[in-house]
């Protein structure tokens, strides 16, 4: 589309965004009085600050589209490859995760990470290996999926020979087998909860290293079913509330393992596609939420698996050149209300920066600009040219690059066996 065409569809968009606020209908029950009234004044409280950061920026501001901030945000997510303040002590249980949250921050923007650097956090996270296999939130502590997850894929992006070799797949493998539960399912660590995030970790790690043997995922597809509810989205475990995270997870996990086409596909794309706010452009994680600019991977990142699924399921009526959500106005969303000025991306207006939000934000402003199903790949960039972040894979979310990189390199290498000292948890 044309940058005249463009400005002119997010003015009309503009001229009638009033009536997609949210309406009260002033109906007040015990049930709206006790429980609602809050939800309800903090969704106007948002809405009135994003109305009037549209406001201002119509007003005041000469370009004709919203600018990508990518200087300070390549400044603050190098500066925390380097150094983090003590405000990050609550997340010492999740360092692999501020690898992988910034290193794919950075190659979204194209931005490149000094070798040494590189090198710095091959070296660090292999102080996070365990002996027993898997990785821990730091060094010395208990093998965990979501930081095994996390070193994984942030060693898969940095894709050097160091990188590959710190994964030691025999352990990984072992571990990966001392988690899995009887019916499918995983626990986050041995002893831990269950949830569907641990699924999609295991399976995320095992495809990507070449670990995936015939017994290692028998019957978890039918788990992850059973976590599909009434609502079509997916809950933690079966029975709960569907949630934007939980969705992903399974339904990644699911396509990875070709299992897809078990989920209600239409059930769940009807209920993603509701998650996305009207008014603001951006996506709630659950039914009556607000806003929260994470879910612009989690809910957006959804819709490139579905449209994937429902092409293999042979569904020709299917767009050939978007996805099936608002493109323009999530990344309007993400680049007006999300961008700290100082660098860095975050939740909301109002809230503060942080690594977590800036690689979900920067992943689903790059899954709203490219569209691509088999050798057709599309470009909808909202703003200018420079604004163009890299594609990234919504599988696995990682530059495509990277991961047929890494399955080169691990697919060359024979799947290991089990260990016999690694047992299955009931």
């Amino acid at each position: 589309m044309a940058m005249e065409e463009m400005s002119k569809t997010l003015r009309c968009f503009r001229e009638n965004h009033t009536l997609e606020s949210f309406k009260d209908d002033n109906v007040k029950t015990v049930t709206s009085i006790q429980q609602v009234a809050h939800l309800l004044v903090s969704r106007k409280k948002v809405e009135g600050t994003i109305q009037d950061i549209i406001n201002a920026y119509q007003q005041n501001n000469i370009l004709p589209q919203p600018t990508l901030l990518r200087e300070q945000h390549c400044v603050y997510l190098k500066k925390g490859l380097k150094n983090i303040s003590g405000a990050y002590e609550c997340l010492d249980a999740s360092r692999p995760w501020l690898c992988y949250w910034i290193l794919h921050s950075l190659e979204l923007l194209d931005e490149p990470v000094s070798a040494s650097i590189c090198s710095d956090v091959c070296k660090f996270l292999a102080r996070c290996q365990s002996p027993t296999g898997g990785f821990a939130g730091g060094p010395g502590q208990q093998a965990h999926l979501a930081p095994t997850y996390a070193a994984v894929s942030a060693l898969c992006i940095i894709g050097t020979q160091e990188a590959y070799n710190v994964i030691d797949r025999e352990k990984l493998l072992d571990f990966l087998f001392s988690v899995k539960q009887s019916d499918g399912s995983f626990v986050m660590h041995v002893g831990g909860e269950v949830d569907i995030r641990s699924a999609y970790c295991a399976v995320s790690v095992a495809s990507l290293t070449n670990i995936i043997t015939p017994k290692l995922f028998d019957r978890t597809p039918n788990w992850i079913v059973s976590c599909q509810n009434w609502e079509g989205g997916l809950g933690g475990v079966p029975g709960l509330e569907a949630h934007g995270g939980y969705t992903f997870c399974g339904t990644a996990a699911m396509v990875i393992l070709r299992k897809e086409h078990m989920l209600n596909l239409k059930s769940l794309l009807r209920w993603v596609a509701y998650r996305q706010m009207r008014f603001e452009g951006g996506f709630q994680g659950r039914c009556n939420k607000l806003v929260d600019g994470c879910y612009s991977f989690w809910q957006a990142g959804l819709l490139p698996l579905l449209h994937l699924a429902l092409f293999r399921e042979g569904d020709r009526t299917l767009s050939t050149s978007s996805w099936m959500f608002e493109q323009q106005a999530l990344q309007e969303y993400i680049l007006l209300c999300c961008q700290n000025p100082d660098g860095g991306l975050l939740d909301k207006p109002g809230k503060s920066r942080d690594f977590y939000h800036t690689c979900y934000c920067l992943s689903g402003l790059s899954i709203a600009q490219h569209f691509k199903n088999g050798d057709v790949h599309h470009e909808l960039i909202l703003g200018k040219e420079e604004n163009r972040l890299a594609p990234t894979n919504p599988v696995y979310n990682i530059c495509p690059e990277k991961i047929t990189q890494a399955l080169v390199h691990f697919n060359q290498l024979p799947v290991p066996l089990q260990s016999e000292v690694a047992t299955s948890v009931s």
